[in-house]
C-alpha cells in the first residue's frame, strides 16, 4: 500500500511540511517582534478565500495573492502617518470582515468556514500536499539564500546599509515569505492558528539557542514534535486536531518556560 493512501500519514506530511516552512520564518517574526504582523496577514487570507471561491480559481491561489498584498500593503505603508500596529488592526480586521461578508454572497459553494478557521488537515490530499511542501521548499529556499542579509538587516539596520544591504528589501523578502506560509497553512491550521504555529515554536527554542541557525533547527523539532503529538492526541481524544496541535506546541512552550525559570533560579542560588 502507498504510504499517502493513508489520511493519517498524508496528514502528518502536511503537518511537518508547514513546520518547515514556519519553523525558520517564526525565528525571524518573532526576533522582529512581528507577530501581529504574521497574524494579521492570516487574517486577510480568508478574503483571499472567498475571492478565489467566487472567480473558480486556486484557494491557495486566492490566499497567496491577498495574503501578499495585505503585507505588502502594510509594509508601504507602516511610518507614514500611523503606526505599524495601528495599520495591522485596521486592515487585518477589516479584510477578515470583508472576507467573511464575501463568503455569505457565494452562491451555489458549499463552504466549510470552520475549516478554513480552524484548519482541516485529515482532508489534506494528494494536491494539497504537493501544494504545502512545494511552498515549504519555496520559503527555505529563499530564506536560506537571504538568511546572512536577513540576519544583519534584523540585528542592525545601520550597518546593513554599511553592508550595502537594503534593510527594506529583506522586509519584502520576508513580507514574501510570509504570505507563502499563509496560503500553504491555511488547509492545515486556519487562518486563526497560522500565527501560533509561526510564533509559539520559535519562542520555545529561544532558551535552548546559541546561535540564530540553532534557533531555527530547534524551532523546527519543536514543531514537528506538536504536529506529530497534536495528530496523536486529537486521534485519542477526539478533539479539533488544528487546535490541538497548537496546544501541544504551547504546552512544550509551557513546559520550556517553566524549567528555564527554574534554571535561572538555581543558578542565582548558587552564585550566593
Amino acid at each position: 500500500m502507498n504510504i499517502l493512501d493513508n489520511f493519517m500519514n498524508r496528514a502528518a506530511l502536511a503537518g511537518l511540511g508547514v513546520t518547515v516552512a514556519a519553523a525558520p520564518l517564526g525565528c525571524f517574526v518573532v526576533w522582529r517582534r512581528m507577530a501581529y504582523f504574521g497574524d494579521a496577514t492570516a487574517h486577510a487570507s480568508i478574503l483571499g478565500v472567498a475571492l478565489a471561491l467566487s472567480f473558480n480559481i486556486s484557494v491557495f491561489a486566492g490566499a497567496l495573492a491577498v495574503a501578499l498584498a495585505m503585507a505588502t500593503t502594510v509594509s508601504v505603508l507602516s511610518g507614514r502617518g500611523y503606526t505599524m500596529d495601528t495599520l495591522l488592526g485596521v486592515m487585518a480586521h477589516s479584510a477578515l470582515a470583508f472576507g467573511l461578508v464575501a463568503v455569505s454572497f457565494l452562491q451555489g459553494v458549499r463552504l466549510d468556514l470552520m475549516a478554513y478557521l480552524f484548519g482541516d488537515i485529515l482532508a489534506v490530499g494528494r494536491t494539497d500536499l504537493a501544494v504545502i511542501w512545494g511552498g515549504a521548499i519555496l520559503v527555505v529556499a529563499l530564506v536560506g539564500w537571504r538568511w546572512s542579509a536577513l540576519l544583519t538587516a534584523t540585528l542592525n539596520p545601520d550597518l546593513a546599509y554599511a553592508d550595502g544591504i537594503d534593510p527594506r528589501r529583506e522586509q519584502m523578502v520576508l513580507t514574501l515569505a510570509l504570505a507563502v506560509v499563509v496560503a500553504v497553512a491555511i488547509k492545515v491550521v486556519g487562518v486563526l492558528l497560522i500565527a501560533a504555529m509561526l510564533i509559539v515554536p520559535p519562542a520555545a527554542a529561544r532558551p535552548f539557542a546559541r546561535t540564530p541557525e540553532a534557533m531555527a533547527l530547534i524551532s523546527t523539532l519543536i514543531g514537528a514534535v506538536s504536529v506529530l503529538g497534536g495528530l496523536q492526541g486529537a486521534l485519542i481524544l477526539d478533539t479539533p486536531t488544528g487546535p490541538t496541535i497548537v496546544c501541544v506546541a504551547a504546552i512544550l512552550f509551557l513546559l520550556v518556560s517553566i524549567g528555564n525559570s527554574l534554571r535561572i533560579m538555581a543558578g542565582q542560588g548558587g552564585g550566593k
